[in-house]
């Protein structure tokens, strides 16, 4: 197993924690929770499939998906004390998944011939649209049109993890410190309240 393909199975399992997360929030049944969690987890990556034209996408043609989707469900409910009702977690299993999604997203685009600025943008898409359709289908505003730095941070990430790559940076290591750079952008942004400038 490589590490790249462990980082998204790893994305995979925390933003389906997320989803549960916010499911439960909403007092949903353990079936609607679940429901909430897997879109969550592969909303961006099949969005990115069918727009790449890699079918079958990600999650059906690989079991080890849904596996670590699945075992999200009792790790949630098991530590639910810790996950559920902690705003702070919410931040934290949302970034590690939009971080390792926007890198694990923009390598396959890569892998299919798209250019970097096309790349970068289907990292962009891998890594926020789950959150998207989780929001919407919670009755939340999206989180990605929201005040926080969010898609900004993919971006920023994924332009790093190109010119890394252009240098000739250790593939490895590349996805280690771009990963890292989006959770910086991300907590730093929170810490000290930066964010985009409002639509006047």
């Amino acid at each position: 197993m490589n590490l790249l393909y462990a980082l998204d199975l790893l994305g995979t399992f925390v933003f389906a924690i997320s989803g549960l997360r916010l499911a439960a929030r909403k007092d949903m049944d353990l079936f609607g929770a679940t429901v909430i969690g897997f879109v969550t987890a592969v909303g961006g990556g099949t969005t990115r499939d069918l727009l790449l034209g890699a079918t079958p996408v990600a999650w059906i043609d690989n079991i080890q998906y849904p596996i670590a989707i699945i075992l999200a469900v009792p790790f949630t409910l098991i530590f639910r004390k810790y996950i559920v009702n902690l705003k702070r977690t919410f931040f934290v299993f949302d970034s590690i998944g939009i971080a390792i999604f926007t890198i694990s997203g923009m390598q396959k685009a890569l892998d299919f011939g798209l250019n970097p600025g096309l790349a970068m943008a289907m990292g962009m898409v891998s890594a926020v649209v789950g959150g998207v359709i989780r929001d919407i289908l919670c009755n939340e505003i999206p989180l990605i049109f929201r005040k926080e730095i969010y898609a900004t941070a993919c971006l920023a990430g994924a332009l790093v993890f190109y010119l890394l790559g252009n240098w000739g940076i250790d593939q490895n290591l590349n996805y280690i410190i771009t990963t890292s750079l989006i959770l910086i952008i991300r907590v730093v942004s929170i810490k000290y309240n930066l964010s985009m400038p409002k639509m006047k």
